[in-house]
C-alpha cells in the first residue's frame, strides 16, 4: 500500500508501537491524585452485546477521550469510567434469537439460567 492509500480498516499497530512507548515513558496517562486540583470524570458506556461499533459509538468514545484528555492537560484529577450495560434489552433479545435457533425459549430455561445464558 503507498503512503495515500488508506487502509480499508484502522490498523493502529504502527502508530502505537512507535507512541505508545513515548507515552508511557512521559507518563501520560498514569493516573495521578492532587488534593487542591479539580476533579474530573466520564463514564463510558461498554459497546452493545452485538459487538458493532457503529458511527455513533465511535464519535461519542472519541468526544469522551478527547474531553478527559483535555482535563488532563488542564491539570485535573481525571478518570473515565468503564461503564455498567446499557443495551440489556438489545442483549436479550440477542440472547433469545440464539436460543430460538436451537428451538428453545428463556421460558423453557427459566430466570436463572436464562440470565446465566446471557452472561455466557
Amino acid at each position: 500500500m503507498s503512503d495515500t492509500t488508506l487502509a480499508k480498516s484502522f490498523e493502529p499497530h504502527n502508530i502505537e508501537a512507535q507512541w505508545g512507548p513515548e507515552w508511557e515513558k512521559r507518563a501520560y496517562a498514569a493516573p495521578a491524585f492532587a488534593e487542591d486540583s479539580k476533579n474530573f470524570s466520564i463514564q463510558l458506556p461498554p459497546p452493545n452485546v452485538t459487538g458493532t461499533l457503529h458511527m455513533g459509538h465511535a464519535f461519542n468514545q472519541t468526544i469522551m477521550d478527547g474531553l478527559t484528555r483535555y482535563h488532563r492537560m488542564l491539570g485535573e484529577n481525571t478518570l473515565w469510567v468503564p461503564g455498567t450495560d446499557h443495551a440489556g434489552i438489545a442483549t436479550q433479545i440477542v440472547v433469545e434469537r440464539q436460543l430460538d435457533a436451537q428451538k428453545v425459549s428463556r421460558h423453557d430455561l427459566g430466570r436463572e439460567k436464562f440470565v446465566e445464558r446471557v452472561w455466557e
